[in-house]
């Protein structure tokens, strides 16, 4: 499974997913608009996200990936690392086309 982490979200979150998923961040894609659409075109299934905005940004109905809100007031490394057993546990789920908060 491909998964993509946004700008927001810290890349000490990657060392936590990286086996068995193959975790890239945005930054080390180059990538810094129009995820979404570079995401599909890439064969990536989830992002990862701290942007509680995106769902007022972008209509994720007409993109067929999961994604990860974390809900997390500030996105310091420490804060996003707490959640790493909750992303996981999502991601054996087998995550569906939307979002998931993770708490």
């Amino acid at each position: 499974m491909k998964i993509l982490l946004d700008e927001n979200v810290p890349k000490v979150l990657k060392k936590h997913l990286d086996k068995p998923y193959h975790v890239f961040t945005a930054r080390e894609m180059k990538w810094n608009g129009k995820l979404l659409g570079l995401m599909i075109a890439n064969g990536f299934e989830v992002l990862i996200t701290a942007d509680k905005n995106l769902h007022y940004q972008q209509n994720l109905k007409k993109f067929p990936v999961a994604v990860f809100m974390l809900d997390v007031k500030f996105d310091r490394p420490d804060s996003i690392e707490e959640l790493a057993p909750s992303i996981i546990i999502a991601l054996k789920s087998k995550p569906k086309m939307g979002i998931t908060i993770i708490k």
